[in-house]
């Protein structure tokens, strides 16, 4: 059985890489320098001559609805030239917004792997859940681990869902391997044991679906056409306290970026 690895490798923990511990100190910093990134690459990749004039006509004409309210030919027109105006602007901002938005979708689903989960605590049992692909072999389905885990209470059987589930509990922290065993084929998943705030960590290990595996899995795919589907370990979910509130990381970081691109297109002077 495969032993322990360190769980303080530089290559495995973003704490290393940012020089802290607080996952609300990493979210605050990562949302000004990606905040003023994002408003850098605007500026350079966008036609700022042109936005400004898109946004002056949408002002005039907004202006001429509110003055001339009495004056339905008028205020029709004017409504006419907002929606082409409008049309014009997002035009303008959509080819920028093409520079920013993979990146950052790549940047935040890396992220999600150290801040929206935490690692398992020593001592305090999670659940191990293994899907297959028919409800035949469930019963042929066993788990393997190393010496420093131990399932805590008989396995649970779900042939409406093609899945088993164990309670296991780990004694020390650690990089574990479990290895789930069937139809005489054993597949591993990483378990990562840790008092430590930022490590990463992947819930679930998954066969094919590249998508879905690019999104919520950090592993390499389970070999194809093999009798498992799926294997997930139930990490905690990671709420931060920010402001008096329990934030999910994404939205406090979306909510924090946004409020500082508007302060650095104020103070760079960047039409947005």
């Amino acid at each position: 059985m495969a032993s322990p690895t360190s769980i303080h490798s530089p290559s495995t923990a973003v704490a290393g890489i940012l020089g802290v511990e607080s996952p609300t100190v990493v979210v605050v910093l990562l949302s000004l320098v990606i905040s003023l990134l994002m408003v850098v690459v605007f500026r350079y990749t966008s036609d700022q001559k042109a936005i400004r004039v898109a946004k002056d006509h949408l002002k005039a004409y907004l202006l001429a609805v509110r003055l001339f309210q009495d004056q339905l030919p008028v205020v029709l027109s004017s409504y006419g030239r907002i929606l082409i105006s409008t049309g014009r602007y997002l035009r303008l901002a959509f080819k920028p917004l093409l520079f920013v938005i993979l990146p950052l979708t790549l940047l935040i689903v890396q992220l999600d792997r150290y801040l929206g989960w935490t690692p398992l605590v020593p001592g305090r049992a999670f659940l191990v859940k293994v899907r297959t692909g028919n409800v035949v072999i469930l019963d042929d389905v066993s788990l393997l681990l190393p010496p420093e885990m131990a399932i805590t209470a008989p396995a649970v059987h779900v042939p409406a869902d093609n899945e088993v589930l164990w309670r296991v509990v780990a004694e020390k922290e650690g990089r574990y391997n479990v290895t789930v065993a069937a139809a005489g084929q054993d597949f591993s998943k990483e378990v990562v044991v840790s008092s430590s705030r930022l490590l990463r960590v992947s819930s679930i290990r998954l066969q094919g679906r590249f998508w879905e595996r690019m999104f919520t899995s950090g592993e390499p795919a389970i070999p194809a056409k093999g009798p498992i589907r799926a294997v997930e370990v139930k990490y905690p979910s990671r709420n931060i306290r920010f402001a008096g509130l329990e934030w999910n990381w994404i939205w406090l970081f979306f909510v924090l970026s946004l409020v500082a691109g508007f302060f650095f297109k104020t103070v760079l002077k960047i039409e947005i």
